[in-house]
Formats: structure tokens, C-alpha cells, sequence
């Protein structure tokens, strides 16, 4: 006679481990710990972020061997796509590394695969091992709590003037050189505990639709407690002098206009509204430098430097235009981009680029399919809020080499696996029953 499985045992059977606490401290060692700080012996392949990721990965895999029965939910778009992306990777790097190489380029072509591969686990886990809505509840608002503070982080830079983080150490980290406050136009650019402001920037503005979510639907917070990482996010994102921030704002508020009812559209454009006459006040001359790095981008050299970049792409990916040269092999020293989708197609080819898009849409319009199906209007919110998140980061890639910038693909990656747990738990009813 056979004897009941034990709790720990049973969780493994079933798929069910709450990762919560685990991706907790993922998100922490991702926003919290300076890009710079490393572990020294591991070079580019040592921020602690990274190596979580990689035992995220580990992890997902010895809970999918130790499981009896598949997870449940049926289907799983975004893991799917994931999967097929990274068979095109693997391709990719195969034939890269069965060709002549130059010895710079391999280094940074085994960095980008472990790169993926933590962000890729960190995806998975989050898709799979989310046991409930009251834990992905939960997930979010400590998510929102994180970028909170970052943002508030941002401003303190902002009225200091003083980057701060490059004052922190951490025991067994290496810091490395090169790192301070950036400047345009002559304003302070803050970049919280990111690399650059670009990278800040797009960062705050993809948390923003989640923590505009826990402002409107986790009303068993206080008010101004619920509604201070919204608060302090949006407050940030002018200081940042990018138009990537500005651009991913617009298209995360865009969505979630559309999605919103007229209602609260109405307020939300209000507040909007006064925040830009307040801000005009508050900070003369703000509001016209940022119209000025639209207005005069045709003369600005950045974008110059993106568009001629078009046709030394086009160059590479006619050379090995189905699998590219390799993620990771084009080094900057060759050219920088700044547009990620461009560099895609020099590194994993058009399959490749491709297979990314598609994880990029699996998640979106699995998000706007869910919304459209369920009647609940606080799954409903949380449906538009992701895949808003996801809609600016995907537009955010076309205006920097964001594979470059963990804390961004980290984040992206996250909301991705956010959007496939949701699907997964409306899909099997495992609804929360009350809210940590």
C-alpha cells in the first residue's frame, strides 16, 4: 500500500511551489544592487541579479522533473514562445561558434546566453510556480513597492544632484568604473541604481501600469499607501530628460485609456492635466525641453546615429540573414545601435528576431484575449495593466541595445511571466481567496 504523498512532495507533484518569496528577492537584488556591483572574478557574467536568474532556471527545472502531471492551464503561450526563442538562440550560437570567430566575441556570446537563460528562468518560474491570484497579488505589490523606491530614489538624485549609489559597497562586490550622474540640456539626469537614465527610465515606465493597478483595485490598502508607488513613479518620469521614458510613458497610458472606463479616463487625463501645469510651475522651463528633444530630433546626433545605423545592419543581415552572427557577437566597439530589434536581426537573424516578437505578442495578446473573456472587473484591470507593461517595453527596445541592460530585460521578462501566470490561474480557477 502506497503512503500519502507529504506536503513538500505534493507541491512537487503538482507543479504548486509558491515562488513568490524566491522572485521576491530576485526583484530586490535587481532594482536595489547597483548595475555596476559584480562579483569580480566573474566579470560581466556576476551581477548577483543574473545569478539568481540562472538558479531561477535550476530551479524551474528540477520542479518540472520532480512533477507528476503537467501544470495545469493547458497551453502555455508564453512558455511556448519562450521555448521556440530560445531553440533559435541555441541554433544561432551553434553555428556562430562552428564558424570563425573572432576570440573577443566569444566571451560575450557565452554572457549573452547566460543572460537569457536568467531571464528566462526567472520567466518560467513566474509562469509555473505562482500558486494562486492571492500570491500574484501579492508579487505585484511588493514589485510596485520596489520600483517605488527606485523611483523615489531618482528624485532624491534629481534635488541632490548626487548619484549616491556610487558611494555603495557590498561585501565579495566589485565595483566598475565609469559610473555617474549623467546631465542634458544642463538638468540632472537621475538613473536610480541603473546603468543610465535610458535604462531607468524604461524601467520606471514599465512598473507604472502595474502600480496604477494596485492604486485602483487593492483597495484593502490605505489610500495614500496604495497610491504612493504610482505616485512617486509618475513624479520621476519627467525628471528623466529620455525619450524613451516619455515614449514608453505614452504608450503605457495609451493602452491603458483604452482600456480604462470613461470615468476613470476622465480623471486620470484631469490629473494629468494638472500635473503638467504644476510641473510647469514647479520646474520652469522642464516641459519645454522635453517638447525640444522631439521637436529638434532631426538635428539631434543619437537619433542621426540610430537611422544611419539602418544600413550597416542591413549589411550583416544579408550575410547571414536566418540565423545571424550570434547574440552577443557584435560588439559595441563595432557599432551601438540603439534599437534593439535592429540588433536582433544582426545577431539571431530574422528567425530570431522574430521568435522574440512573438514572445513579445504571446504575452499581449494573451492579456488582451484574457481581458476580453472574463467579467471580473479586477482581473479585467490587472489584464490591461500587464499588457500595457508589456506594450512599453516593446516599444521602448526600438530606442536603445536594451540586452545590454539587465535590469530592463529583467523586469520585461518578469511582467511577461506575470501575464502567463495570470492566464494560468484564470484558466484553472485558482482565484484568491484573500490578500497578503
Amino acid at each position: 500500500m502506497t503512503t500519502a504523498l507529504a506536503p513538500v512532495e505534493r507541491r512537487l507533484a503538482t507543479g504548486q511551489v509558491d515562488a513568490v518569496g524566491w522572485l521576491t528577492f530576485y526583484v530586490m537584488l535587481l532594482l536595489f544592487i547597483p548595475t555596476r556591483l559584480i562579483v569580480g572574478p566573474l566579470g560581466s557574467a556576476g551581477a548577483p541579479s543574473m545569478l539568481f536568474g540562472v538558479a531561477s532556471l535550476i530551479l524551474w527545472l528540477f520542479i518540472r522533473l520532480g512533477t507528476v502531471r503537467a501544470v495545469p492551464g493547458g497551453t502555455q503561450p508564453v512558455r511556448l514562445a519562450l521555448g521556440i526563442f530560445f531553440v533559435t538562440v541555441g541554433i544561432s550560437y551553434v553555428l556562430a561558434m562552428s564558424g570563425p570567430m573572432s576570440p573577443a566575441e566569444v566571451s560575450p556570446a557565452d554572457v549573452a546566453l547566460l543572460s537569457l537563460a536568467s531571464w528566462g528562468g526567472t520567466l518560467l518560474l513566474t509562469n509555473d510556480n505562482i500558486p494562486n491570484r492571492s500570491r500574484l497579488e501579492t508579487l505585484i505589490w511588493r514589485i510596485c513597492i520596489c520600483g517605488g523606491l527606485i523611483a523615489l530614489l531618482g528624485i532624491v538624485q534629481v534635488l541632490t544632484k548626487q548619484l549616491w549609489v556610487d558611494q555603495l559597497s557590498i561585501p565579495g562586490l566589485t565595483g566598475t568604473p565609469g559610473y555617474g550622474l549623467n546631465a542634458r540640456g544642463g538638468r540632472v539626469r537621475p538613473s536610480g541604481t541603473a546603468t543610465h537614465p535610458i535604462e531607468y527610465g524604461t524601467l520606471i515606465t514599465i512598473i507604472l501600469p502595474l502600480a496604477l493597478y494596485v492604486g485602483f483595485n487593492q483597495t484593502h490598502r490605505r489610500f495614500l499607501v496604495r497610491w504612493l508607488p504610482a505616485a512617486a513613479l509618475a513624479a520621476v518620469v519627467p525628471l528623466t530628460s529620455s525619450r524613451s521614458a516619455y515614449l514608453g510613458v505614452a504608450v503605457g497610458l495609451v493602452v491603458c485609456l483604452i482600456g480604462w472606463n470613461r470615468t476613470r479616463r476622465l480623471r486620470v487625463l484631469a490629473i494629468i492635466v494638472a500635473g503638467v501645469a504644476a510641473l510647469s510651475v514647479v520646474t520652469p522651463g522642464l516641459l519645454q525641453s522635453i517638447i525640444n528633444l522631439f521637436a529638434g530630433a532631426s538635428n539631434d546626433p543619437s537619433i542621426a546615429s540610430r537611422t544611419d545605423s539602418y544600413s550597416l545592419a542591413a549589411e550583416f543581415l544579408l550575410r547571414k540573414p536566418l540565423f545571424g552572427r550570434g547574440l552577443g557577437t557584435f560588439l559595441p566597439i563595432y557599432r551601438i545601435f540603439d534599437n534593439q530589434y535592429l540588433l536582433l536581426l544582426v545577431t539571431v537573424g530574422v528567425v530570431g528576431a522574430v521568435a522574440f516578437v512573438a514572445l513579445l505578442l504571446s504575452g499581449f495578446i494573451s492579456m488582451v484575449r484574457l481581458r476580453a473573456s472574463v467579467r471580473d472587473d479586477g482581473t479585467r484591470d490587472l489584464a490591461l495593466a500587464l499588457a500595457a507593461a508589456i506594450a512599453t517595453g516593446a516599444v521602448c527596445l526600438f530606442t536603445f541595445d536594451a540586452f545590454a541592460f539587465p535590469m530592463t530585460m529583467g523586469t520585461l521578462f518578469l511582467v511577461l511571466g506575470l501575464a502567463g501566470s495570470l492566464r494560468r490561474i484564470e484558466r484553472t480557477g485558482a482565484n484568491f481567496t484573500r490578500l497578503l
